[in-house]
């Protein structure tokens, strides 16, 4: 699996660090002590990436959903 955030080059570097972490399901808390930051400056940090507009894409190697497992067609 590959995450990709789509209009990063919007965001400063310490808003794509941010982004990276949330996106991950960190809390502001876990991510303020793993950059050394605080909590409120985490909050603006993500509420200002988030204005500026990105997109998180998930990519997925080959069929990782199992959904075409079977190559048969199944209204034939």
């Amino acid at each position: 699996m590959k995450v990709e955030i789509r209009g990063a080059e919007k965001l400063s570097f310490r808003e794509r660090q941010v982004v990276v972490l949330k996106e991950m399901g960190y809390t502001n808390e876990e991510v303020a002590k793993r950059l050394k930051l605080s909590s409120s400056t985490v909050a603006t940090l993500y509420h200002r990436a988030r204005s500026k507009g990105y997109e998180v894409v998930i990519v997925l190697p080959g069929d990782s959903l199992g959904l075409f497992h079977d190559t048969t067609r199944e209204d034939e």
